[in-house]
């Protein structure tokens, strides 16, 4: 998947739609926080909406693009404006996998990830990753897809579309990575198309497609295609994106690396 995804690099916005919708509704969360982070990161950044988005409400902080796909990293830097370039504030961009990431303990304030977790097979050690990374009372803020998702396809008999994790089972994965203060929800967002080609064109532009719909075989596709048709509302092809939105915040260790508890002592005034 990363192959095709570093090929989409150039056509991506053209269809990054839903991405562009969710990421500024998770921009609007962040109207809510009390939070003056002195680096933040946007983890799976793609073409840099994201990143863009937290320079823009935290101009003092430092600005890191992660990736895995280097031709989305160059797409940042391509968008990243002559000012920004000049003046040594253009993001920093990093080639890496959030398993796995190459950044200190404790070097974040914000964790910023759109779209992007839902592609793990499983997210929790990409969620004990971000954990380590991000400071005490730093903040991670995402968006992934859930198991909604496309369900007219799955009515329609999609065996190989992608199974994503319920919003209950990605909470339990937060406490499990050390977060706190969890806040979980969810909402559906319905796309109409005029043909099935459609929603194809627009998973290949993402660099998505057998990702999301597996490998299909064309038999197997005409089938689902057909079945799908059968579903139409006012000439349109329904097609339904569950998308999960989170944050939760590391919290103070109550242990220490070897397993020591941490008592803390707060003293009174007498």
């Amino acid at each position: 998947m990363r192959e095709r995804f570093a090929r989409a690099a150039a056509s991506y916005d053209e269809a990054a739609v839903l991405a562009r919708e969710t990421g500024q509704r998770m921009a609007q969360r962040l109207d809510y926080v009390k939070l003056a982070p002195r680096s933040v990161a946007d983890i799976g950044c793609a073409t840099g909406d994201g990143i863009r988005e937290l320079q823009r409400r935290y101009p003092a902080a430092l600005p890191l693009a992660l990736d895995f796909a280097r031709p989305m990293l160059l797409e940042v830097r391509a968008r990243a404006s002559l000012w920004n370039r000049v003046s040594g504030r253009a993001p920093r961009l990093v080639n890496a996998d959030v398993r796995r990431l190459p950044l200190a303990d404790a070097s974040l304030g914000l964790a910023w990830s759109n779209l992007m977790l839902h592609w793990l097979d499983d997210p929790l050690p990409a969620l004990r990753e971000l954990h380590r990374v991000l400071e005490v009372g730093g903040l991670l803020m995402f968006a992934m897809l859930g198991p909604d998702t496309l369900k007219e396809l799955r009515a329609a008999g999609a065996a190989t579309l992608r199974r994503f994790h319920d919003m209950h089972d990605i909470g339990d994965m937060l406490v499990a990575a050390g977060f706190a203060e969890t806040v979980m929800d969810m909402e559906m967002v319905e796309f109409a198309y005029a043909s099935p080609r459609g929603l194809l064109r627009d998973q290949r532009l993402l660099g998505v497609r057998d990702g999301l719909l597996g490998e299909m075989g064309f038999r197997e596709a005409r089938r689902v295609l057909r079945a799908w048709e059968a579903q139409r509302r006012e000439g349109r092809l329904p097609a339904t994106f569950e998308v999960v939105y989170g944050h939760a915040w590391k919290p103070e260790p109550k242990a220490t690396a070897d397993g020591r508890a941490i008592v803390r002592v707060h003293r009174g005034q007498s």
